[in-house]
């Protein structure tokens, strides 16, 4: 697989850490002997992961370079030293620890050591953020907002007249909301048709679709999910949970064949829309099956959800894959955490199914034992994308209309960690892509 990053040597490591020493040479340091401040992200060592990965972006946005130390005490930063970033750091309550250029000298001498699997990785500008979603609100919660929010990340919000209008430009990162590109209303016709929420939103997006010049929300939704595809061809960086994930692949192999039900466009589907399906169009997923019940809770074979009867919440968790960090940066910041369990949770789209996943879709976090993908990651033209399964990574089985997450309550959420590190993914150093 070809990434972003060309492989790093001990030698390109050592530049890396002389140009952060010279930064702090030039000015950024206090005092000679308490130069660097670095924000631990083990589990024994920082109070608050989330909020960690804001002042990281925070210190991104006044112009400042950071270094990302991957596999060091799970993923740790190194920041220039200063009073404004110490008083940003109490005031959020995340924890850090003030070195003296010989102790970040000695920590960065040890990362570029060949025998261990670490990388410093410069970070050198704060990404702009685009979330896709409906401007009116849903009756169900959105982790990512949720996390950028805790975590004081800022965001723009997006949706179909942005991206139909070639706005995505503007920014490094989308994420796609809860969100069902198919035009199907999210299959939930069977439980919730008669709901109030139901028929607003389905009014809205006919309404919408029409004043866009659709005809019917299917092909306005299609229409989207080709300008997003066309977005990460062109370099951008896309990330993905639950229903977004499949749903969009799907979008992309049914372009231009009739997959919904009258119920959902008025008119009967194509008989044979199997088998127009194109795998060629999607970004990670191949050889599905689609759910042609409209009264399933179900998109494709691509979800793993109806297959998880004898996983119970208590023995639910996934595992992160082991990355070379010299030779693999991308996948290894993915995965930055400090534990390689994660605890499972559920969604529309929980898991996707190992067997359906492309061979040029790199498996990030995996369930074995039941087949599962959980978080995955894949290259798209010039840009990135990462599908990652599930709703809420703190509340094992939301439900339309439960109350949200609070993250106060859960600071140190490894299944929100994982959100963080591609919102910080774009702000890394480029360096030529491999040919």
């Amino acid at each position: 697989m070809m990434y972003l990053f060309s492989p790093i040597s001990a030698r390109i490591a050592d530049s890396f850490k002389s140009f952060f020493l010279l930064l702090i040479a030039l000015g950024y340091g206090c005092a000679a002997s308490a130069s660097v401040i670095l924000i631990p992200m083990d589990a024994e060592s920082q109070e608050n992961h989330l909020k960690a990965y804001g002042i990281t972006y925070w210190v991104l946005t006044k112009q400042q370079k950071v270094q990302w130390l991957l596999n060091y005490r799970g993923g740790s930063f190194l920041l220039p030293d200063g009073d404004p970033i110490r008083n940003e750091c109490r005031i959020r309550g995340v924890s850090f620890e003030v070195l003296s250029d010989a102790e970040a000298e000695s920590i960065l001498d040890g990362i570029s050591s060949p025998s261990q699997n670490q990388e410093a990785v410069i970070l050198e500008k704060a990404p702009k953020i685009a979330v896709y979603s409906p401007k009116d609100n849903q009756p169900w919660d959105d982790a990512v907002t949720m996390v950028l929010t805790y975590a004081e990340i800022p965001y723009v919000t997006v949706y179909d007249e942005e991206v139909l209008g070639d706005k995505l430009a503007l920014y490094d990162w989308l994420h796609l909301h809860h969100e069902d590109f198919t035009g199907q209303y999210g299959k939930f016709y069977a439980a919730y048709r008669a709901t109030p929420w139901y028929i607003e939103g389905k009014n809205q997006a006919e309404a919408l679709a029409n004043r866009l010049g659709f005809s019917k929300v299917s092909d306005e939704k299609s229409a989207v999910a080709q300008k997003i595809r066309n977005y990460v061809i062109g370099g951008g960086f896309m990330f993905a949970m639950c229903s977004a994930t499949d749903s969009f692949d799907i979008a992309l192999a049914a372009e231009g064949v009739d997959i919904c039900e009258p119920m959902f466009d008025g008119d009967p589907s194509d008989p044979n829309y199997q088998q127009r399906l194109d795998f060629s169009k999607t970004f990670a997923f191949t050889n599905f099956t689609l759910e042609r019940n409209p009264l399933r809770y179900e998109f494709s074979s691509i979800d793993m959800t109806n297959q998880r009867e004898g996983i119970r919440m208590e023995s639910d968790y996934f595992s992160l894959m082991d990355f070379s960090a010299k030779w693999d940066p991308v996948p290894t910041m993915l995965c930055q955490n400090h534990t390689a369990l994660v605890k499972g949770f559920m969604g529309q789209t929980t898991a996707f199914n190992r067997k359906e996943v492309k061979p040029t879709v790199l498996v990030l976090g995996e369930n074995r034992l039941n087949g599962e993908a959980r978080y995955i990651h894949g290259i798209k033209g010039k840009g990135f994308f990462t599908f990652y399964g599930g709703h809420d990574p703190e509340d094992y089985q939301h439900r339309v209309g439960d109350p949200k997450t609070e993250l106060e309550l859960h600071p140190n959420s490894p299944g929100y960690r994982l959100i963080l590190n591609n919102v910080l993914f774009p702000a890394a150093r480029k360096k030529k892509q491999k040919t």
